[in-house]
């Protein structure tokens, strides 16, 4: 059976988050491969236009080599002023097109009077060609300019032949028309009334987002993927999708009811038209959506948000601008409350504190901040680390059964502060190899852990001191984010964007898994439910489309895939890398 009606949708996009910066080791050889995957692309595209100039040479230079035969014969030679825009009342550009197309000894013998002209041209004919030769490496040289200056990709000598152009996410794609349809005119209809409706998502976007797996009464774990919300069904593995945004959904967050869902998404252009940011409520049951909140007030994306813990009648919000502005929404009518700016430092998280909606926690990069609402006006309280080394980013927080605040560090520590800010005292000196990147709360007042580095995860009692630990296997990255099912069951969120399911005493498997970059090549099988999918993370996946899982999945030792193909048999894969170099599995 052909494919026909899966959708699927990937978990790498172009987009990085400047913000979401770790002092964990694990996280800055990611951060580094995006920077060199843009840097080499820049320099795989100037290499096309070296070699686009050096082609126009070579032939301007056979051009130069044919002008004696084509005078021999009495040919006219073409120009580059042949591209001049046609003006038949224009007699100024009538007569510098004609004097551009004559080549010397070919056109004056069939004009009368042309004795003098004809005289003045045998004496100059590699002047025009120098003329010709000049402007068009000056043009060369302007666009290369251009194109170093201001990331201007031009292709000089693409396919010829007729090509229609569509757009993706505001990017104009040309797809070219196969060559033996000559006549697609006669063939192009009206659009199919039938419309395509989303099967299923593949991936999970944890690289780089935080808070974004939770576990609802419903037995679905909800994250996000694209522009996608993926409701999945972890016993009956089935997937409902909320649809409504228009970019790349950002955040996160669940009502107290563990009904209704916030998310926000971040900024985006389609057709040179802006998409605005903004953050949607909306209904987990019946995917409606019940408000959308600050469109057109917040810039670049929304970056955090988080319900009130008082029947979730406020939604806090900061946003992805240079400021990043935190600002209080009446969740139910969509006004806006307060507003303020935060810092200029990287957030990464924000909660309302559980026992009271006027105070707000946030932190991020050198800071936990206390915030306190009162007749429309922010007050703020950094939180003081005494004695202890001030971390370069608090990662994460909770808060205890106490009310205590229990945040985690780059320096892999946990720390708890009481009622004042400058109260705090460590709960675990080195508690994790590098980052805590996330904390969990469980039934009774017990507390997960997630290490980066390490890649553990920690069961810490009532009490907190340290119970049971377990470690995430390496292909699966560090752990991002947690969520607790029933106690004693877990969802795992990773760095590499893979989901995972297990308990401490019978480990961990795998439910959702996807590329950790962007995927650039996807193929289907000529007979078979299963397709393959690439991409410049340097992997390869066969996955099977009925079972909804991946069968296999390969890594290359290449900078980056681009496409991938099946024979017509099935049996054979070929995939082409950056460097253009096919490789065959």
């Amino acid at each position: 059976m052909f494919i026909t009606k899966w959708f699927v949708a990937f978990g790498v996009l172009p987009e990085f988050v400047a913000e979401d910066v770790s002092a964990d080791s694990a996280e800055f050889p990611d951060r580094t491969s995006s920077m060199e995957v843009r840097l080499q692309a820049q320099e795989d595209e100037i290499t096309l236009l070296k070699s686009s100039l050096a082609d126009a040479l070579r032939r301007i230079r056979l051009h130069d080599q044919l002008l004696p035969l084509l005078k021999h014969w009495g040919i006219r030679s073409l120009h580059l002023e042949d591209g001049l825009p046609h003006a038949d009342t224009n007699e100024s550009v009538e007569s510098s097109r004609a004097k551009l197309h004559r080549v010397a000894g070919i056109d004056e013998e069939e004009e009368d009077g042309g004795g003098e002209g004809q005289d003045k041209e045998l004496e100059e004919p590699t002047a025009k060609v120098s003329i010709s030769r000049c402007l068009f490496l000056l043009f060369i040289a302007c666009m290369l300019y251009l194109y170093v200056r201001n990331h201007i990709f031009l292709i000089f000598f693409g396919p010829t032949g007729q090509s229609i152009k569509m757009f993706i996410r505001g990017r104009p794609i040309t797809m070219y028309i196969p060559s033996n349809i000559h006549n697609y005119e006669d063939l192009k209809m009206d659009t199919p009334s039938e419309r395509l409706e989303l099967d299923w998502v593949y991936g999970y976007r944890g690289r780089d987002c935080r808070a974004n797996l939770y576990f609802l009464p419903t037995g679905e774990a909800v994250y996000f993927i694209a522009c996608v919300v993926v409701l999945y069904h972890i016993n009956n593995r089935t997937q409902r999708h909320y649809r409504k945004h228009t970019d790349c959904v950002r955040c996160l967050t669940i009502h107290p009811d563990k009904v209704r869902i916030a998310s926000g998404q971040a900024a985006g252009v389609d057709k040179d038209k802006p998409l605005l940011p903004c953050v949607h409520i909306w209904d987990s049951s019946t995917l409606v959506t019940l408000q959308q909140i600050g469109l057109g007030t917040f810039q670049r994306g929304v970056g955090s948000v988080a319900f009130s813990f008082d029947s979730g009648t406020f939604l806090c919000v900061i946003d992805d601008s240079n400021e990043h502005m935190l600002s209080v929404w009446d969740a139910n009518k969509g006004t806006k409350h307060a507003e303020v700016k935060s810092t200029n430092e990287a957030v990464f998280a924000v909660e309302f504190n559980p026992s009271d909606s006027n105070n707000i926690i946030t932190c991020g990069k050198s800071h936990v901040y206390f915030w306190t609402l009162s007749a429309g006006q922010f007050t703020k309280k950094q939180g003081i680390f005494g004695k202890y080394k001030k971390p370069k980013f608090i990662q994460c927080f909770v808060f205890s059964l106490t009310g205590d605040v229990l945040t985690g560090d780059s320096e892999g520590n946990i720390l708890t502060w009481g009622k004042s800010a400058a109260d705090i005292k460590t709960l675990g000196k080195g508690a994790h190899e590098g980052s805590v990147f996330t904390l969990c709360t469980l039934p009774g007042g017990g507390l997960l852990s997630g290490g980066g580095k390490d890649r553990k995860i920690i069961r810490w009692s009532a009490d907190l001191a340290p119970e049971r630990e377990c470690e995430i296997p390496e292909k699966f990255g560090a752990v991002r984010t947690l969520a607790n099912v029933d106690g004693v069951e877990l969802l795992v969120g990773t760095t590499r964007n893979a989901i995972l399911r297990g308990s401490f005493s019978d480990g961990f498997v795998v439910i959702v898994q996807g590329h950790v970059d962007e995927m650039w090549g996807l193929a289907t099988h000529p007979t078979q439910d299963v397709f393959l999918s690439c991409g410049n993370d340097k992997q390869v996946f066969l996955w099977n489309a009925e079972e909804h899982r991946m069968d296999w999945c390969t890594t290359l030792e290449v900078r980056r895939f681009k496409e991938s193909l099946l024979s017509p048999r099935g049996n054979l894969v070929c995939s082409s890398s950056i460097q253009h170099r096919p490789y065959a599995h």
